[in-house]
Formats: structure tokens, C-alpha cells, sequence
């Protein structure tokens, strides 16, 4: 079905990554920065031209569009998503993606910034992909393949599709979603509008990965009052609500319980942010574990260390509020086993060995299947995200493309 087909995502990936989409986590607005829109506007277009006519951008920043069904079955409308904005974490302003076509193995030194070198030997999925070709940004920025890899393996597809009228599948809706990095892709999805059954996220990482459980997670606030005083005259009266803050993070265990000593399923309690001065201060934490029961002992913990170190001083005074973010996908996901299995067949059909996986984190997937749209969460090849070592393989990305169509051709076939 592919062979002759020529294939348009590395091109369509080389031209949005260019685009600044970073969002920004201290911002109260939304989208949270404007400039997200021009990576969705130029999807539109492309849509379009496609010959999708419903594709449109909406006032917060989403795009919806519709890959009409042609098939005469009744097939469940499914959706796939991505999400168009890039971490803070690393700077998405100048990206000039480069090709390193049949990489041979060996290190890739970045070159506006030869001290960025991609090894091999710390990125032992990159080691693997000798023949591959490999794009990498040039040392001074990340290069945004997440999730610019999903964008463009999505609009690769629906090109596919449209240019394959041969190949049946019902209606498919496609969604670009914005602030994803920041924790609010969904915040004003419209589900009405939206109008699928059932839907994937292309944000994984390596080829084959599907993930359909991921970290519950909470966050939450400690804010510690304390008591100011002139400290010339301070003795006996002064609180420090800055040092107490201080003391509750150091009294977090050392060796467990953080995301810098843990994996696979355990989850943790990290601090995210302190701020204040003498008189109030503030700690913020994020609360993970595939368990969602357990959010509540590690709330308990928390608590625990915060009332003790009070105790410590008299006349202080804290408090620990929590707030809900997201939960395991996987508690709605087992309710409908045919949305996993259809993704395991559709991997296999691209010609791959489907790899179960665990999310230690969050995709608009998880919050999507709460929403009533149940969303495991497919590979794009994305590798080494949030940072200015991010690489991602052609091939890869080929891959995610064909599984995005027989996935399509899966449902219409079951049907």
C-alpha cells in the first residue's frame, strides 16, 4: 500500500518545527502565548488544500478538521491528536532543523554549538538506529518533534487518505491541541463539536511504543506563615517563613520518593517551585503515581513533614491544599479493550513489534479519556524531548504514518 508512495512527513516536519510554538507556565492567558496560532493557521491551510473543507481554528487555539468517512459501514468516528506547542524548557526560537542522512552510529556534534554532542553511548535508542536519517536541531534550541513529530505524521495521513480514496475508513476527526506542555491541551476542547467515539495521541517516543496507562497526578501548595520583624530588634520575635519552607524540602527523603530516584512504576512527591520572604512563602509540588489510592498517602506524607517541622516553631503556621490534575488513562482504557487492541494490530500491520508502555507523566490523552473519548497514546519516534539533544528518525516517523492509516483501516473493517 505504500510502496510508491512518497511520503511528505519529514518535509512537512522540517517546515513546523521552524515555527516558535513554546507556551509559557507562568501565563494566565489562552492560549498562553499568541504565537502558537501561526504554527495552527499554516495546518489550516494545509488542510485545505487538501481538499478538507471543515478545517478550522477556533478563538482558543484549536483545530478541528474531517477526514469525510467512504465506506457505507457505520464506523465509530476516531480521533487523533497532537498538540502544537513546545516546552519551556529549552528555546524553540530559531530552530534550523538538520538532516544527517544514514547516520553510521557514531556521535552527533551539533554544530552551532559544539559542545552539544548527542552521544551514543547515553542515547542508546539513537545507537540503534544506524541507516536511519536522523533530524536533530543545530545546538542552540530543541528541536520541537515534540510534538511537531505528531502534527506532521497526522497530516501526512490525512494526506494519505485523501489522496488514497481506495482505502476505506469512516469519519476521522483530527484535533491540534495547544498548552499541552503546560498542562492545559484540553482545558477548552470542545467534546460536542468534537464528536468522536474514540481517539489517539501521536506523542510517544520510540517505534512501536503504545501507552495506555500513565501517572495519576495531583499537585499541590504548602504556604507557611510566618512572622516579621525589623532584624535589628528580631531576636525572640522573628519566624521565618522562608526557613521553614526551606526545612520541609529538606526534610523530603534523599534517596526515594523523587523523580531523580525513581522509575518504572514508582511515583513520587517532587517540589517544583519555592518563593516568599520572611513573613509568607509558598512551596509547590507535583504528586505522581500509576496508583491513584496512593496520591493520598503521599498527600499524608507530605503533611506529616509539614506538621513536624512546625512543630519546631511556635507561632508559625502552614497549610497544604491539593489540587487535582490528571488521572490513569488506563481506568477508563480497560473499559474498552478494543481501542488498544485495534492500535497493537494497526503497529503490527506497519510492520512492528508493539511495545507496551507506561507513561511516567501526562498527554492530553489521559485527561481526553476522562472527557469521554478514551486516548491511548501512539509513538511519533520523538526522542530526547525538552531539550537541545532531541532527535527524531525519518523512518520512524514513516512508521507512525502507515499506523495512523490501518488504524483508520482497522475500525472500517470491524465495523
Amino acid at each position: 500500500m505504500f510502496k510508491d508512495y512518497k511520503y511528505t512527513v519529514d518535509t512537512r516536519f522540517m517546515r513546523y518545527v521552524q515555527i516558535d510554538t513554546q507556551s509559557d507556565p507562568q501565563s494566565t492567558s489562552f492560549p498562553s502565548t499568541e504565537k502558537q496560532k501561526d504554527l495552527s493557521r499554516l495546518l489550516v491551510k494545509e488542510l485545505q488544500e487538501m481538499g478538507i473543507t471543515d478545517a478550522e481554528l477556533d478563538e482558543h487555539g484549536y483545530v478541528y478538521a474531517t477526514i469525510p468517512s467512504n465506506t457505507s459501514k457505520q464506523a465509530p468516528v476516531i480521533c487523533f491528536c497532537s498538540h502544537v506547542d513546545t516546552s519551556s524548557d529549552s528555546s524553540g526560537t530559531g530552530v534550523k532543523p538538520i538532516v544527517h542522512r544514514s547516520y553510521n552510529g557514531s556521535d552527533i556534534v551539533l554544530p552551532d554549538d559544539t559542545s552539544v554532542v548527542i552521544k551514543a553511548k547515553d542515547h542508546p535508542y539513537l545507537a540503534g538506529k544506524t541507516g536511519d536519517d536522523i533530524i536533530t536541531a543545530s545546538g542552540t534550541t530543541l528541536l520541537g518533534a515534540d510534538d511537531k513529530a505528531g502534527v506532521a505524521e497526522i497530516m501526512d495521513a490525512a494526506h494519505f487518505l485523501m489522496t488514497h480514496p481506495e482505502v476505506k475508513h469512516g469519519a476521522i476527526r483530527i484535533l491540534f491541541t495547544p498548552d499541552e506542555e503546560v498542562g492545559h491541551g484540553v482545558d477548552k476542547v470542545d467534546m460536542e463539536k468534537l464528536g468522536a467515539k474514540f481517539g489517539y495521541t501521536m506523542d510517544g517516543g520510540e517505534l512501536g511504543s503504545l501507552e495506555d496507562e500513565n501517572f495519576s497526578a495531583d499537585g499541590a501548595r504548602i504556604t507557611v506563615h510566618g512572622v516579621s520583624a525589623h532584624p535589628g530588634s528580631a531576636k525572640g520575635k522573628l519566624i521565618s517563613a522562608l526557613k521553614i519552607a526551606a526545612e520541609i524540602v529538606d526534610a523530603l527523603p534523599k534517596d526515594s520518593l523523587s523523580p531523580e530516584t525513581t522509575e518504572d512504576r514508582e511515583g513520587f512527591v517532587h517540589p517544583l517551585r519555592i518563593q516568599g520572604a520572611v513573613e509568607k512563602a509558598e512551596i509547590d509540588f507535583i504528586i505522581r503515581d500509576f496508583d491513584t489510592s496512593s496520591l493520598e498517602a503521599h498527600e499524608a506524607f507530605l503533611r506529616r513533614i509539614m506538621d513536624k517541622v512546625l512543630e519546631r516553631h511556635p507561632g508559625a503556621k502552614a497549610t497544604l491544599k491539593v489540587t487535582e490534575q490528571y488521572r490513569n488513562m488506563k481506568e477508563v482504557l480497560d473499559q474498552y479493550p478494543q481501542v488498544t487492541a485495534n492500535a497493537r494490530e494497526a503497529i503490527r500491520r506497519a510492520g512492528v513489534q508493539p511495545l507496551k508502555m507506561s507513561i511516567r507523566g501526562g498527554t492530553d490523552g489521559s485527561r481526553l479519556s476522562f472527557m469521554g473519548l478514551p486516548c491511548p497514546n501512539i509513538f511519533t519516534g520523538e526522542m530526547a524531548f525538552h531539550s537541545k539533544y532531541e532527535y527524531v528518525s525519518i523512518q520512524d516517523m514513516q512508521k507512525a504514518v502507515q499506523t495512523i492509516v490501518h488504524l483508520a483501516q482497522i475500525w472500517e473493517e470491524n465495523a
